[in-house]
């Protein structure tokens, strides 16, 4: 069953609309798929909006493509979670899911693509 525990939310004004439980960039847009994310969005926003961003401990993902338990993740489509492959690790999959699902993921801040987590 999914938790989450969220060790620090920040505050962010949306610059795109924006769906709850996927990764964002500092500057309130959605994340690029195997880029960097300031965190992840809890509840959905309008451009204009302040929304609050998970950016440390666990947050609740919405998977983009089938992650398994314990598989470190990179932002995949529409800020969605997907198996790391060559992007920036941003968490690891507490849980395994299916597209679609939501699962709990343990926040990675200021990873690299190279750096072994």
């Amino acid at each position: 069953m999914s938790q989450k525990i969220s060790l620090l939310a920040l505050t962010v004004k949306a610059t795109a609309a924006l769906s709850a439980h996927t990764f964002v960039t500092a500057q309130g847009a959605v994340a690029t798929a195997a880029g960097d994310a300031h965190g992840v969005v809890v509840a959905d926003a309008a451009i204009g909006d302040l929304v609050s961003v998970d950016v440390l401990g666990t947050s609740i993902v919405k998977v983009a493509a089938t992650v398994t338990a314990g598989a470190r993740v990179e932002v995949g489509a529409d800020g969605g979670i997907t198996p790391l492959d060559a992007g920036i690790p941003v968490g690891r999959a507490l849980e395994a899911g299916e597209a679609g699902d939501l699962v709990e993921v343990f926040l990675f801040q200021g990873a690299s693509a190279t750096a072994a987590v």
